[in-house]
């Protein structure tokens, strides 16, 4: 792994408590499925974790010491770079560089792959996110017009960023 530190080095506000990473596995998802529907108006289904699990995709999450789910994220590795499916902090702990753990880990598993660079989608409505995405570093390559599903029967675009590594 590279030594270069984070770009938010300056910014981050290191976590007070210890951190761990595990595969995750089908007996997280009741957990896991919780935090994502508290989260997203349009969350992925069991359906969805388990096909990502199944597919041998990098499926992370992240607990604290007493084994509390504080997050996750799902990689999706080619022969070229990566693609960061879904990446998600628990609501009440947003804000205090979780996000930037689970994206170093990302980052980490991609240059030990020895790929190009991370991709990912993030929807416009999704401001606080795309700043995060943009001082980590990932930049815009383009937009997905209707990629994601929106109220009232509607459809959003996405903004597809890229890290290269």
């Amino acid at each position: 792994m590279s030594s270069v530190p984070s770009p938010f080095a300056r910014f981050e506000r290191k976590p007070a408590f210890r951190l761990y990473f595990y595969k995750m596995r089908s007996s997280d998802l009741d957990e896991v499925l919780k935090l994502e529907n508290d989260l997203y108006p349009f969350p992925w289904t069991r359906g969805n974790f388990l096909d990502s699990i199944a597919s041998g995709y990098e499926t992370w999450i992240l607990r604290d010491s007493n084994g509390v789910l504080n997050g996750y994220f799902l990689l999706m590795l080619s022969v070229d770079d990566a693609h960061l499916l879904n990446i998600t902090v628990k609501r009440e702990l947003q804000g205090q560089g979780l996000g930037l753990v689970l994206l170093d880990k990302a980052r980490a598993i991609a240059q030990e792959r020895k790929l190009g660079a991370i991709l990912l989608e993030v929807r416009p409505s999704n401001a606080r996110a795309e700043k995060i995405y943009r001082r980590y570093g990932f930049t815009q390559i383009g937009i997905r017009k209707a990629y994601y599903p929106a109220p009232n029967n509607t459809r959003e675009d996405a903004i597809v960023m890229k890290l290269p590594l």
